[in-house]
């Protein structure tokens, strides 16, 4: 990825250098070298470290198309940060700046921009809504420590918003809730909440209620303030900085009133439910009236539910007619943590040190490899030697910037709770812990290992990113011989900036194979080939990522025999593969008794032959999945090399394996289409053709919601069958259900076909 410029940030040069100098401006300053709105809309605040109590490190998650990056230039506006709006489909927005991004209009990797509002620093990440791309949204999560889940207020909770959903679950993320899109004629506000509380089993805290519906959307009753905000467009151009707040008391409007205080009173009963201190302060001193309760002890309580994860605040808005962003950064503020509110145990061991996560790698022409780091603890500085527990190696972080998109800002240094931009890192890659020294490292793996028994000799290592498996590959050539070197320096920058593609060679036909998430995915990938290295592959036809498991439990026994080196190397193995949930990794296990013979080295050794076995199955050389593997006896010679077990345990697998015979196991998608009732029945009868599951039908204002799930294999070119049978008026999405065993008769011709190929 390429640091190209944009026009939009030419205007911000000046401020940027006082950002890297840290010189803090007047409001009369700033108006004077931006125009801005001195009250409240200010600029980048000149503080390169605020406290840590003052930063929000955020992201914007939803299903495609759901708003987020037009929230999020929003933001960037009224902030201050930038002077213009930008536009998806004018392809000009500040972190949508690929060009594959700008020509298709959707974000295809997360970008990150630091910006304040008021008081507060945000670091934000916009993340990508298509599902080939939740790799972008997994890392992002991992270092958050708050994230802002965007809905279609028409559509509620959608295929990949569960999926993004999950996400911030598994790590424990605070979210809230912005009902999107408020101005479209379908958009319902109880549908929207209903779908929350059903879809994403969550608790949603509605903290605002629509003034208007449709098009007549015109503002918010704020609940928790009592008080009713309007933007009124003075014009074509408006660009809803201004807005008129009033009290509910002046509202003129009775049922609009009536409404906000009924709602008022059901989220104060609400939270007084889920908060036993705010419970205790309304039974005491507000028992006469509830509604009497300040606004800042309701805002308190709202904030302490929602870090506690029992709710889920949910506001509305229209990020395009540029209603309702500025209450969403104030809630942004008011209720998601600071970065010392998120607890990480593993990072305490390092105290005042530096404890930094490497969790993105992009690659520019001028620059080299830049390392995203989020710092947990202690201060990073330009200039200064790392050392990077994962690799085991000290790198020279030569300078540190601040992310601002493509456009990012040196700094002398940054401290815990910021996230950073390392130039200099050339071996790091994600997931990678980064510490100020191998001394410091070993500090820390001392304290772990004396208070809480870790034992650990390198270090303390925070725990990575979890990378999902690809369910698509294909061949790539280049166009000659002598560009294959160009092509694998591309391809392993590729690889290091996106985990979830994978590169491999096949070992019978040489090819160089590309695996990746999906579709776009691998489009996506060849055109960045094209563009950024100038060179121009040919892909081989689409294929699916199968993956094989066994059917029966099976014994088997297998003895290597072999001289090497002038020395006799011997060994027999005998074990037992079963199979077990089709979800489930590889297991293996040792007899107690074999077990407790063996040397640490010899169960590396062991593990490495399982685990080679189960890269490649007995049919067609799948990856093996849901296989368990009890090893019974371990017999070897005196001197047998550590490898030659190695290689007999894997043979033995493949050996049992084959006695148990094989299963084909292929990814099952769970499929949403939204269609017109007079094309059900069309889409209904080629689903059926692509081997589809129907679970159900709604109806969706006046739409049918169709759910079903298809094999992946029946869905190749699925975009252009669905419009020609649409006419163009349908949408669809979708997600990777589970890997299912592959119908009998459907197995043997994918054998059969293979064989053919062979």
């Amino acid at each position: 990825m390429g640091l190209r410029g944009i026009g939009t940030y030419s205007m911000m040069i000046r401020g940027r250098h006082l950002l890297k100098h840290g010189i803090q401006l007047s409001s009369c300053q700033i108006q004077r070298y931006y125009g801005f709105v001195p009250d409240n809309v200010k600029s980048l605040r000149m503080v390169a470290n605020p406290d840590v109590s003052k930063i929000r490190n955020i992201g914007i998650m939803a299903h495609i198309d759901a708003g987020k990056t037009t929230t999020t230039e929003r933001m960037l506006y009224y902030s201050g940060f930038t002077r213009m709006l930008g536009d998806v489909d004018d392809g000009d927005t500040v972190t949508d700046f690929m060009v594959q991004e700008r020509e298709r209009g959707i974000t295809i990797q997360s970008a990150t921009v630091t910006f304040d509002w008021k008081t507060h620093r945000i670091n934000l990440i916009d993340t990508p809504g298509h599902v080939d791309f939740t790799l972008e949204v997994e890392r992002a999560l991992r270092v958050l420590d708050g994230a802002v889940a965007v809905f279609d207020a028409s559509a509620g909770v959608e295929a990949q918003t569960l999926t993004v959903w999950r996400q911030a679950e598994k790590h424990r993320v605070p979210c809230i809730c912005f009902l999107n899109k408020m101005d479209k004629p379908a958009a319902n506000l109880s549908f929207s909440m209903e779908s929350i509380r059903q879809k994403l089993k969550a608790n949603p805290l509605l903290l605002q209620i629509p003034v208007g519906v449709g098009r007549s959307f015109t503002g918010v009753i704020d609940l928790v303030n009592s008080q009713q905000m309007i933007w009124k467009a003075t014009s074509r151009e408006d660009n809803g900085r201004a807005f008129e707040t009033k009290p509910l008391s002046q509202v003129e409007n009775s049922d609009l009133v009536q409404e906000a205080q009924e709602a008022r009173a059901a989220l104060i009963e609400q939270v007084a439910d889920l908060d036993d201190e705010f419970a205790d302060l309304l039974l005491t001193d507000f028992s006469d009236n509830f509604d009497a309760i300040p606004s800042i002890k309701l805002q308190e309580a709202v904030r302490r539910v929602t870090l506690a994860q029992k709710a889920v605040p949910v506001l509305c808005g229209s990020s395009l007619k540029n209603k309702g962003v500025q209450p969403l950064l104030d809630a942004i503020t008011a209720y998601l943590p600071a970065p010392d509110q998120r607890h990480n145990d593993l990072v305490r061991w390092y105290k005042e040190d530096l404890c930094a996560l490497a969790f993105k790698v992009v690659h520019d022409k001028q620059r080299g490899p830049l390392v995203f780091l989020r710092i947990y603890s202690g201060t990073m500085k330009a200039q200064t030697a790392v050392h990077n527990i994962n690799r085991n190696s000290v790198e020279r972080l030569s300078r540190l910037l601040v992310p601002f998109a493509d456009q990012p800002v040196e700094t002398s240094s940054l401290t815990a709770g910021n996230i950073a931009l390392a130039v200099g890192l050339k071996q790091t890659v994600t997931g990678d812990t980064i510490v100020s020294s191998k001394a410091s490292a070993a500090a820390a793996a001392r304290r772990a290992n004396r208070d809480q028994g870790l034992e650990t000799k390198a270090g303390v290592i925070l725990s990575g990113v979890e990378v999902p498996e690809p369910v698509f590959f294909c061949s790539i050539e280049p166009p000659t011989m002598a560009k294959q070197a160009d092509l694998e320096n591309a391809l392993d920058c590729l690889q290091r900036e996106d985990p979830s593609l994978k590169v491999r060679v096949d070992p019978d036909s040489g090819q160089t194979i590309l695996c990746g998430m999906g579709e776009l995915h691998i489009e996506i990938i060849h055109d960045r080939i094209r563009r950024e290295y100038g060179i121009e592959t040919h892909l081989g036809p689409l294929q699916v990522a199968y993956r094989e498991t066994v059917l029966n439990h099976a014994s088997a026994t297998e003895t290597l025999d072999r001289t090497a080196g002038g020395r006799r190397h011997v060994v027999t193995v005998t074990l037992t593969v079963s199979p077990v949930d089709h979800a489930s990794s590889g297991l293996a296990t040792l007899e107690e008794e074999t077990e407790r013979q063996m040397s640490a080295e010899m169960k590396d050794a062991v593990d490495n032959g399982v685990q080679s076995s189960y890269l490649q199955g007995p049919l067609l050389g799948y990856p093996v999945q849901g296989v368990s593997t009890a090893i019974q006896s371990i017999g070897l010679e005196p001197g047998t090399s550590l490898a030659m077990v190695s290689a007999c345990v894997s043979r033995c697998m493949l050996k049992a394996m084959k006695k148990a015979g094989g299963q084909i196991l292929e990814p099952v998608m769970s499929l949403e289409v939204t269609v017109s009732e007079d094309h059900l029945s069309s889409l209904l009868g080629d689903l059926a053709q692509r081997r589809g599951a129907v679970r159900d039908i709604q109806s969706r204002h006046d739409s049918k919601l169709v759910l079903a799930t298809v094999p992946l294999a029946e869905m190749m070119g699925y975009s252009t069958a669905l419009r020609t049978l649409s006419s163009g008026n349908a949408t669809f999405s979708l997600q990777l259900d589970c890997y299912s065993a592959m119908e009998p008769q459907h197995q043997r011709r994918l054998l059969q076909r293979v064989a053919g190929l062979a």
